[in-house]
């Protein structure tokens, strides 16, 4: 069974920084395009950035020139970091994985950006 755990969330002041690590398992023969989407309070959800086998990316405009994702094939794990983080990045964040040609996702984890 294939999984996708994530991990790095929590409380972050104004401006600082983070990083999101997740980390794919299970049996698998190919891993695609990983990503990273977000929902926010009251939100619907979003892209946040997507990164392909190949290393392709691409970001949401209101990430983008402050975030960076990036993958380790051999780990299985994909990578998102976020700087000058703003009270709007506030949300539950979500994995994203295509892997044996299925879309799977993590279970999610909080970002709060707050004084």
């Amino acid at each position: 069974q294939v999984q996708l755990v994530e991990s790095g969330g929590g409380l972050v002041q104004p401006g600082g920084s983070l990083r999101l690590s997740c980390a794919a398992s299970g049996s698998f023969f190919s891993i695609n395009a990983m990503g990273w989407y977000r929902q926010g309070p009251g939100k619907e959800r979003e892209l946040v950035a997507r990164i392909t086998s190949g290393g392709s990316t691409n970001y949401a405009d209101s990430v983008k020139g402050r975030s960076t994702i990036s993958r380790d094939n051999a780990k299985n794990t994909v990578y998102l970091r976020m700087n000058s983080l703003k009270p709007e990045d506030t949300a539950v964040y979500y994995c994203y994985g295509n892997l044996n040609f299925r879309e799977y996702w993590g279970q999610g984890t909080q970002v709060t950006v707050s004084s």
